[in-house]
């Protein structure tokens, strides 16, 4: 059987990312960094390791951090936030 050169590049690429453990989705933050939750809003940054983060900004809580672009908590932290004393809450619709 003959196949595509394309189609067989592909199939390589793919084996390649599954037996090194890669990923293909995109990181939320680079290497040695990490995210931050703005307080009381939706907006989002990325800190250096061994900082803290910037006024205004928290870390998210223990477990709901989000780590690639549209994953689990990447979405829910679009529709919530934490407040000044560390509550988690959902933000008002178009806020």
């Amino acid at each position: 059987m003959r196949r595509s050169v394309p189609g067989l590049v592909l199939a390589c690429v793919a084996a390649a990312a599954v037996l090194t453990g890669c990923s293909m989705e995109e990181a939320t933050c680079g290497g040695g960094e990490y995210p931050v939750l703005s307080v009381g809003g939706t907006g989002s940054a990325c800190v250096p390791n061994g900082e803290d983060p910037p006024e205004g900004y928290t870390r998210y809580p223990e477990g709901k951090v989000p780590e690639h672009v549209g994953d689990k908590w990447d979405t829910y932290w679009q529709t919530h936030t934490v407040d000044e004393q560390g509550k988690v809450v959902e933000v008002p619709e178009g806020g």
